[in-house]
């Protein structure tokens, strides 16, 4: 993630390819400052994280080697054996490998009595040749220094040695001898500091000697790097201001026991994640996992195993994690170097249980009862967690090989079926949550045959339908559960993604998913974007703010906690999509009665300013003609404006940044402002005898 702050509006101009274009006709959009919605909290710009394979490992978490426990066999590449395919068919995920070194068949795996997890390399020593093992495909900055060690038994005649080699030179390497190894397992320590840039580093453990070595585990990680976490994304995501982030969450949880990666790392055993076919060395564990809202700053979010979990592994996790030292799960916590509560506000009870990808999947009337089960005892733990349920609306649910655009009327006899756990939520487990969570995917579909300015504008809208279709949802289950109002349910959107490259285009959809999202916060409090780390570029050694980072940061920083939304209205109301493609896109009509623009209004926390938010996706200028009711403000203001000279535009390590936010003046004549081509633009004004 990055964010560059260009100070001149020329600037943008120039990026935009606007500044000789003719303004369209002006649009009419009304703003009333006495109809205001409920303030924007903290938690409208979350993150949501899930280890999928080495999603985390190659993002977030500073470990730079795969396997480092020994999962899989020291073998050559031929006798890999691939995962199989997880429950959605989709490939397993592959991992880079050890590889023995001095012949195919120096390195044994000791399976009966191994340092970690089921077994362990042994490598019987040659006084002629080295022999050993090594990792390839490792990334190194130059002269950054890089800390790690090996965990190491053996006998005293073998004589070990740690090398990182970054090139085929005799001086591309570095190589650092270790004390003889003894009977018991030791740590031995060492750091290597390269004097070239490498994409295909690789580390190399070796012997020569007498005797045998063996090996339980191994880390390399680079010097700068907080508790375990990147220095360079970890600042990144703290700049995003997210309020808080959910994790680690997702489809891995239901096969996750958290019990098994508390305590040392090193001897927490390596697990084989079901649900991604995907090896996860444990490293990360809930410790882990809340030291890094710490690092970035931001409230955790914790989602139970209620797939293959229970209730009561389910309350020792919220012991250990918000009871006091003195009980018992909070002493085992306290013994792993945390003895203060970390005090989670936010629990959620399972990952998407309806799903039929889910492991532990179960019916609906099933899951309600444990669901009940859940909440009572982890609230007889602590009784002041907010409880949300893993909900899912009628528009999501549907059988495994159906395709549907969904519209509220094909959707309306699915209320209270089986294809309704919102509503099985509201009708079977009230008082036993405070919100209910929904997630939504959508996969970017171009409109081939539909006009350039047209598939742009329905392209860019598609996700934000989601956000008003639950919305519109919600209002229904609000008819039928008045209560929702009085005890004030609330929607949390904790997972949601476009997918696809990540550009201006995309920039531009995002930010219509901010603003109908901003539409909804008298019910909608919470969203988790999938996932925390697409908002980065991210290398081996590197990262930058990517262009969806920068959409974040914008709405972070201009619409965020205090805000209090206004309504917009205007003439000119959101035409239903012309061309429908494919499938998942839902069919309401997402966006204010500005079109083709998207308005949103908003007071500042102090309640001095008037803040317009206004994405245009189109290819030309756009005027904008302000009709205020209890508004009056001052002409001069300021304007964010996001843009890039192509909707191809994108911010990669290494490149000039193609999506910029650019500060300059603006300027409020005669009650109109101008909105360049394919931006973003949010304008702030001072109220007068504000």
């Amino acid at each position: 993630m990055r964010y560059r702050l260009i100070a001149s509006a020329c600037v943008v101009w120039a990026l935009a390819g606007s500044a000789s274009a003719a303004p369209t006709a002006p649009i009419k959009v009304d703003i009333d400052g006495a109809r205001r919605s409920a303030a924007v909290t903290k938690y409208e710009y979350g993150m949501f994280i899930e280890p999928i394979g080495g999603l985390v490992a190659r993002t977030l978490w500073a470990e730079m080697l795969d396997d480092r426990k020994f999962y899989y066999p020291v073998v050559p590449q031929a006798r890999d054996v691939p995962p199989p395919l997880n429950a959605e068919g989709r490939p397993g995920v592959s991992y880079r490998k050890w590889r023995p070194i001095g012949g195919d068949d120096v390195v044994v795996m000791d399976t009966k009595a191994p340092y970690v997890g089921a077994q362990s390399p042994v490598v019987t020593v040659d006084a002629a040749s080295k022999r050993g093992f090594s990792q390839s495909g490792i990334g190194l900055a130059k002269g950054k220094r890089y800390d790690g060690y090996v965990q190491l038994s053996g006998d005293p005649g073998a004589k070990v040695e740690v090398a990182l080699v970054w090139g085929p030179g005799p001086s591309d390497r570095q190589t650092i001898a270790l004390a003889a190894p003894g009977t018991d397992w030791k740590r031995a320590d060492f750091s290597f500091t390269p004097t070239a840039d490498a994409a295909d580093a690789r580390l190399e453990i070796t012997g020569q000697g007498q005797g045998q070595f063996k090996v339980g585990a191994v880390s390399l990680m680079p010097s700068d790097n907080i508790r375990g976490w990147r220095a360079d994304t970890t600042a990144i995501a703290k700049s995003l201001n997210s309020g808080f982030w959910r994790l680690p969450g997702g489809n891995f949880l239901s096969d996750w026991d958290w019990h098994g990666a508390i305590g040392p790392r090193d001897k927490r055993a390596p697990m084989f994640d079901h649900a991604w076919s995907a090896m996860q060395p444990n490293d990360i564990g809930m410790d882990e996992w809340l030291d890094l809202t710490k690092i970035i700053d931001v409230e955790p979010y914790i989602t139970v195993n209620a797939g293959l979990g229970d209730a009561n592994s389910a309350a020792e996790e919220v012991e250990y994690i918000n009871g006091p030292a003195t009980s018992t799960w909070g002493a085992k916590r306290a013994a792993n170097g945390h003895p203060e509560p970390y005090r989670v506000k936010f629990w959620n009870i399972g990952n998407e249980p309806y799903g039929w990808w889910q492991i532990g999947k179960t019916t609906l009337d099933y899951y309600m009862i444990k669901h009940n089960h859940f909440a009572a005892a982890m609230r007889a733990v602590d009784p002041s967690i907010t409880l949300i349920a893993s909900g899912a609306m009628p528009d999501q649910l549907h059988a495994r090989d159906v395709k549907e655009n969904s519209t509220l009327e094909s959707i309306a006899h699915k209320f209270g079926t089986e294809e309704d756990w919102t509503g099985g939520f509201l009708a079977k487990a009230w008082g036993n949550f405070d919100g209910i969570s929904e997630h939504w995917y959508d996969r970017p579909e171009e409109r081939p045959n539909a006009p350039a300015d047209i598939e742009l504008m329905e392209w860019a809208r598609s996700p934000s339908n989601h956000v008003r279709m639950k919305a519109e949802e919600w209002k229904i289950y609000q008819s039928r559960f008045p209560a929702m109002k009085d005890k004030n349910i609330f929607l949390s959107m904790d997972e949601y993604a476009y997918f696809g490259q990540l550009n201006l285009k995309s920039s531009l959809a995002y930010a219509m998913v901010m603003q109908e999202m901003l539409r909804h916060t008298d019910f909608l409090t919470m969203s988790a974007f999938t996932t925390g780390a697409s908002t980065m570029d991210i290398t081996p050694t590197t990262s930058v703010m990517n262009a969806t980072g920068l959409v974040f940061k914008l709405y972070g920083e201009r619409f965020g906690t205090g805000v209090t939304p206004l309504a917009v209205d205007g003439q000119s109301p959101q035409p239903a999509p012309k061309y429908v493609v494919g499938s998942a896109h839902p069919q309401v009509r997402a966006g204010s009665s500005t079109y083709p623009l998207d308005v949103i209004a908003g007071l500042s926390p102090d309640g001095k300013a008037l803040r317009i938010g206004v994405v245009n996706a189109t290819f030309d200028t756009q005027t904008v003609a302000l009709n205020l009711k209890a508004l009056k403000p001052k002409a001069a203001g300021r304007q964010w404006v996001l843009t890039g000279a192509s909707l191809k535009a994108e911010n990669k390590v290494g490149q000039p940044a193609g999506v910029t936010i650019a500060e300059s003046a603006a300027k409020l004549s005669g009650g109109r402002l101008t909105a360049a081509p394919t931006s973003v633009t949010v304008f702030e004004f001072p109220l007068d005898g504000r």
